[in-house]
């Protein structure tokens, strides 16, 4: 089961670099949000996958079984997921606030920072 969710992580990090190195925003946005899932994925398949066995610990016992889930990687997901959310928020308003004024979604025009033409300074005062 783990090697079978290692070939996903695999999948889905190499279609994000793909889509990362796209000119246009909207798929490096998408390949943002899939290499965050990729690495959330793999954390996850790291933390072992177990079922039926829940990361709690009863009054008497000091550590957690051995073949129990482990919490740690969880948590981190969750706080990752959290994160990863706001980041994709903030990048698409910035995207949207960069079409409106660019009129362009590619990052090779984008990446002008002066017109092809600008108007000459005025002459007289």
């Amino acid at each position: 089961m783990e090697a079978l969710f290692s070939v996903v992580v695999g999948l889905f990090a190499t279609s994000a670099f793909y889509l990362i190195m796209s000119r246009h925003i909207v798929r490096v946005l998408l390949g943002i949000v899939l290499l965050g899932n990729a690495v959330n994925l793999g954390l996850f398949t790291l933390g072992r996958l177990t079922q039926g066995i829940p990361p709690i610990m009863l009054n008497d016992q000091q550590t957690l079984p051995a073949t129990a889930a482990n919490p740690l990687p969880q948590a981190l997901i969750l706080t990752a997921i959290v994160i990863s959310f706001s980041f994709f928020a903030f990048l698409l308003v910035l995207s949207y606030r960069a079409y409106q004024d660019l009129d362009t979604d590619d990052t090779d025009e984008m990446r002008l920072a002066e017109p092809k033409d600008p108007p000459l300074p005025p002459l007289g005062y």
